[in-house]
Formats: C-alpha cells, structure tokens, sequence
C-alpha cells in the first residue's frame, strides 16, 4: 500500500510538468483511440462474415465483402496516421517535458550550498539529470498512451462480448484479476531492483570520473591495477542487480504467458461447449477469439511497458530528490542589493558550526577590517581559516552572530550584489572547458577582447598567452590542463581584475607554485591587493610580512593580532611559526 501511494504522490508531482502540454496530450489520446478502432472492428467484420457464411450464404455477396474491406482499409490508413502521429509528436512531447526537468533540476543544483555537494559525489548527480531523465520521456509519452487503449480495448470488448454471452465473457475476464494480482507484486519488485540499478550506475559514473580525473595521480603512483580492481567491484556488483533484473522481468514474461495460455484454454473450452449447446453462434465463437487475441495483446503491451513504467518512476523519483534538497542559502524576501562602497567587514559575535556534522569552528568571533586593509589569516589546519573566508560570501551562513560590509547585514542583502562584491583567488584554480578569453571574461562576459587583454596585462598574463598557439582564443582543455600552475593561477587572478571587485579573498593563493611561478604571481596579486580591502591565507609567511595586519586563528578563535614586526616580538605562536619556516630562532 505504501509503494502505491508513493507512486500517486510522484505522479502527482510530475504532473505539472505533463499539464504544460495538455493539448497535445489529449490530442494523443484522440489518436491513441483512434488506433483502437482496427482491432475492435476486425472481430465484427470476421463475425459478420462467419455467421453469414454458416447460416445465410446467399446473403453474403461480394459487394458487402468489398464494403467491409474498404471499410476495414479506412481504418487502417486512420490508424497507420494516428500512429504516426504518437510516434512523432507524443516522442516530441516527451522530449520537451525532460528538457524542462533536466533545466529545473540543474537551477535548482545552481541554488545548492556547499553542504549537499560535500556529501553528494557529482557522478550520482550526472546520472539523476541524464540517463534517468531519458526514461522520464518515454514514461512521459507512453504512461497515458499505454493505459487509455488498455481500458479502452478492455472495456469496449467486454460490453461487445457481454452482447453475444455474459457468462462466458465473466469466465474468461476472470483471468485478468489473477493477471493483475500477479503484475502488482512482480512490478514491485522490479521497482526496487530498478532503484538499485539506478544507484549503483551513478556510483560506477562517480568511481569512473574520480579515477579519470585522477588520472596523473594514479599514473604517478602505479596503481592502474587498484584503480581496475576497484571498478570491477563496481561493475560486478552492477552485474549481479541487472541479473535480478531480469530474474523478475523473466518472471513477469513468464506469468504473462501463462495467463496468455489460460484465456485461450477458456475460449477453447467453454467457448466450444457454448457452441454445442447452441448458446452462441460459431461467428461469435470467431470473435471471442479474435477479442481474447486482441486482449492478449494489449496486456503484452502492458507488460513490455511495465518496465519502462517502473524506469520512469524511478527517474522521476530520483529527479524530485534533487528538487527536495534544501536550499540553505538564499535571498530574504525583502532583500535589496549591496551598496559596496569602501568594502568594509566586521563580524559581530560570529558562532559557525558546520550543518551536517555540527562541528563547532569559531566561537563568539568579533573582527573588524577597515576598508583597503590588507589582514592576512595564518594559524594551523582546523583553525577556521578557510571557514571564515567562506562566511563572507555566503557560501556558508553563520550559525550566530552578524556579518556586515559596509554597514550592511550580509543576510539582507543579495547573493549576486554580495558575490559581486567580493573576487576569489584560490589555490586549486578551477579553469573551463574554452578559450583563455573566455576563461578571463567568465565573470563579465559581455567583456571586450580589449578589456580582456588589459585585465590579463594587469595580471601579468598577456606575454604567456600572446606565445601560446593561438593566443587569446587557444583551448585551454578540461580543467586547464594544457596550462601550467602558474599561468593557470595568472589567469583565474586576471578573471578578478576584470571583475573588478571592492573586496578580495585570497585563499593559500601561491602555495602550490614553484619558486618563479610565486614570484610572477605575488607580484600579480600586489597590483591586484591594491586599493581593496584584502583578506588572504597564508602557509608562506614572506608572501604577507608586509601586510597591515596578521591574524593568528586557533580553535578558540583570534589568538594574536597585530603586523609582522609586532607579533615577533611577542614571541608568541606566530613567532614559533616564523622560526619553524626557517627552520631556527630568531
């Protein structure tokens, strides 16, 4: 009962999806009926023509056998255009609802915090808005189609053989109860192993991408052999839910012909008595075959579509888990945008636990960074560094307390205003599949190529790029991989200075660089710090001995403010991290 109400619960969802194109759902209907026509007639012509041969021969003339042949030829060109149109239009229909899906559910991944992406792997994701959202157009197109003529044929023929004998017809409908008692528990099960099949390819999408990704990685260490190991794992137990799959689908082909078997074993045998004992006429007998037949059919059809059925469910089910995510941070119904003038930032009394496995990082922090500052945050690993650059952008919300740029709660205010307000620069630099151009112009791409080319001047870029095959327009793969560290780092800081922002984030900017690639970049970075009030984390200290002013961060919050010079001499953590850099005392 409960996977019933589940299923209406779905289907009641998906429905405004399908509600958008009602016309042509109707008007697929209207031909799905249409193609009912050919197989509900036949049997009356063949019994027409039987019971004339067997009781009134002369009666049977060539010219009604011409008629109920070209009678019987109008429908069929009725049905063979009907059927065209469900092939073209109603697949066509299909295809739109999954666009819209596919659409809805990428916006609504675009509004998801860092939370859902930290415990999602992207490859179960990629599977929910592609493979599961192509059986979405079938089940789309076929759900009603499929049902309408079943119910159709099925309650046309039962009025029409009730006409010729109510008691055979009830003997032989009969079987239909123990055919969908049957289907219903098999159904079931196939729901399930559906779900499971679903699961395990997104695991298999998300091992697949890990280890490609990877793949210097795993070439570096020599562990090809672990990395293959590891899939086949995941590709035998991928395996072993399709066997069942097709355990239950042999199954249900199975009961199907038995029941198949049953219906004609009635026609036969209680047809062939009603005969003798003159309780229906042989042109009747013709027609319960050809009915019984026709039912067959339908119920064949019905039971191919079952597993496309329960594909669409499961695609529809897994669509609406990523809808039902929670969207954790969004704009406040009255939000206006941010007036960033001078770029100031204060935290008030700022508590932050993470949301999912409530892990306490700042307590009661209270900071203010005057606007083109430059605070520089060090301190060991755990200590909120990163957590607290994270806060500023909202990409996570404080847990207590405020945070306010320029006077403004950042909670009022809106996302995009916030966001445009504040330019990243970080350590592992994320580049997309295009152009060097493209890539500097991601922020502002209505952007010019002039404009590109000073931001990339500005960023100490353009010599590399103006040698590289194709300069401004050269590929630059996925991830940025036919570039090295260094240019990749100049570039995301050029993608900044287009952007042009009040307020900068420097998160461990220069720490995977080599020696030269630090120094092109630092020095980058110094134009790009200039005039903006700059919070950057540092592990190399000589890139922020001549900031304003240093922050050390342990668990219990601040544990020493002031410049360079000043924490030195108060011999104190940032000392000892100072002396540990260079490896003796001062």
């Amino acid at each position: 009962m409960k996977t019933k109400i589940e299923k209406k619960h779905l289907i009641r969802r998906f429905w405004p999806y399908q509600r958008k194109y009602i016309k042509t759902v109707l008007l697929d209907l209207f031909c799905a009926g249409l193609t009912c026509l050919c197989d509900l007639v036949l049997p009356l012509i063949l019994r027409t023509i039987t019971d004339l041969a067997v009781n009134d021969l002369a009666a049977l003339t060539v010219s009604l056998v011409v008629k109920l042949a070209a009678l019987y030829l109008i429908l069929r060109l009725i049905d063979a255009a009907a059927q065209y149109f469900m092939a073209d239009m109603g697949h066509v229909m299909g295809v739109y609802i999954e666009t819209d899906m596919r659409q809805d559910a990428f916006d609504h991944l675009q509004r998801l915090g860092y939370t859902y992406y930290s415990n999602t792997k992207i490859g179960q994701i990629m599977g929910r808005i592609t493979n599961d959202l192509f059986d979405v157009t079938e089940f789309s197109h076929h759900c009603p189609e499929e049902f309408f003529i079943a119910s159709l044929k099925f309650t046309v023929s039962f009025l029409i053989l009730c006409t010729y004998s109510v008691p055979l017809t009830l003997i032989i409908f009969l079987c239909v109860p123990l055919m969908a008692v049957s289907s219903i528990y098999l159904n079931r099960k196939l729901q399930g192993v559906f779900r499971k099949q679903r699961v395990q390819i997104g695991e298999l999408n998300a091992q697949i991408e890990d280890s490609l990704l990877g793949e210097r990685v795993v070439k570096a260490f020599g562990v090809e052999e672990q990395e293959r190991q590891k899939f086949a794992r995941g590709n035998n137990a991928f395996k072993t839910i399709k066997k069942h799959t097709y355990k239950y689908m042999a199954l249900f082909q199975c009961s199907t012909r038995l029941f198949d078997g049953l219906m004609y074993l009635v026609v036969i045998l209680g047809g062939g008595l009603f005969v003798i004992y003159n309780r229906i006429t042989p042109g009747d007998l013709v027609a319960y075959v050809l009915y019984v037949s026709t039912l067959i059919a339908t119920i064949r059809r019905i039971v191919e579509f079952a597993e496309q059925f329960q594909r669409g469910m499961t695609g529809i089910e897994r669509f609406f888990e990523i809808m039902d995510a929670e969207v954790e941070i969004e704009d406040e119904p009255d939000a206006a945008p941010l007036r960033a003038e001078s770029g100031r930032i204060e935290l008030k009394d700022v508590c932050f636990e993470y949301p999912d496995d409530h892990n306490a990082v700042l307590n009661h922090l209270n900071l203010r960074i005057d606007a083109g500052e430059r605070v520089a945050l060090v301190g060991p690993s755990g200590g909120g560094k990163t957590t607290l650059c994270n806060l500023i952008p909202r990409f996570y919300d404080v847990t207590s307390g405020e945070i306010e740029i320029d006077g403004q709660n950042i909670r009022n205010v809106t996302l995009k205003s916030l966001r445009d307000a504040i330019g990243i620069v970080q350590q592992d630099v994320y580049l997309f599949s295009g152009s060097v151009a493209e890539n500097i112009a991601y922020g502002k791409p209505e952007a010019g190529l002039e404009e590109i080319r000073q931001a990339a001047v500005l960023a100490g870029a353009d010599e590399f790029i103006q040698e590289l095959k194709d300069g401004y327009d050269t590929y630059v793969g996925e991830r940025g991989v036919k570039l090295s560290g260094g240019q990749k780092q100049r570039i995301s800081i050029a993608r900044v200075f287009l952007k042009n922002p009040p307020i900068l984030i420097l998160d461990e900017a220069t720490s995977a660089l080599d020696n030269e690639s630090e120094t092109l970049v630092g020095q980058s970075l110094e134009k790009l710090a200039k005039g903006r009030t700059t919070l950057t984390i540092a592990h190399r200290l000589t890139t922020i001995k001549d900031y304003d002013r240093i922050l050390v961060l342990e668990g219990d919050g601040i544990a020493e403010s002031g410049n360079h010079e000043e924490l030195l001499k108060k011999r104190g953590i940032y000392y000892h991290l100072w002396n540990q850099s260079f490896g003796g005392e001062l």
